[in-house]
C-alpha cells in the first residue's frame, strides 16, 4: 500500500467508523428521524421487525463494518461502495435542511448535508481506486496493445524473413 493510501484511507473511513459504532451504542435521536423510513418499509413488507431504531443500528454496522474495510485497505473498493451507497439515503434523512425554520439550524444541516456529499464523492473515487498490487487498468490496458503491436511486428518480421 503507498504512503498516500496508508493516510487517505483511515482518513475518509474515520468519521463512518465513529459514526456506525456510536449508532450500534446509541441510536438515541436518529430514531425519530428513521422512522418515516421505518413505516414505508414495513408497510412493503409488514413481516420485517422494521424500527427506526432497528435500520439506525444497521447503518450504523453497515458504515462500522465499511468503514474499518476500507481503513485496513481489507476489500478497499468494495466497502467505499457500501458506504457510497448508503450515505446519501442517511443524508437525506438526516440532514434535511430544507425542511428547518431556523436560520442557525438550517445552516447547520445544510453544512452537514454538503459535507456529507462532498464524502460521498470522495468514496465514489475510491472505488476506482487501483489494487496496489496491480497495474492502473489504462496502464494495463496499454500494455496489451503494445504487447499486441510487438507480436504482430513479429510475425510481419517472420512472414519477410
Amino acid at each position: 500500500m503507498t504512503l498516500l493510501r496508508t493516510v487517505a484511507r483511515p482518513m475518509l473511513a474515520s468519521m463512518f467508523i465513529y459514526g456506525g459504532a456510536m449508532a450500534l451504542k446509541d441510536p438515541g435521536p436518529r430514531t425519530d428521524k428513521a422512522q418515516p423510513v421505518a413505516d414505508l418499509i414495513k408497510k412493503a413488507a409488514p413481516e420485517l421487525p422494521v424500527n427506526g431504531s432497528n435500520l439506525v443500528r444497521a447503518n450504523g454496522l453497515v458504515h462500522l463494518v465499511a468503514g474499518v474495510a476500507l481503513a485496513t485497505g481489507r476489500f478497499p473498493r468494495l466497502a467505499a461502495l457500501a458506504l457510497a451507497i448508503t450515505v446519501p439515503p442517511t443524508t437525506i434523512v438526516g440532514h434535511a435542511y430544507w425542511n428547518e425554520t431556523d436560520p442557525g439550524a438550517r445552516a447547520n444541516q445544510r453544512i452537514h448535508f454538503l459535507k456529507n456529499m462532498s464524502m460521498t464523492g470522495g468514496l465514489l473515487m475510491a472505488t476506482l481506486d487501483p489494487d496496489p498490487h496491480k497495474k492502473f487498468i489504462g496502464r494495463r490496458a496499454k500494455d496489451k496493445v503494445n504487447e499486441a503491436t510487438a507480436s504482430v511486428a513479429d510475425q510481419i518480421d517472420h512472414l519477410r524473413g
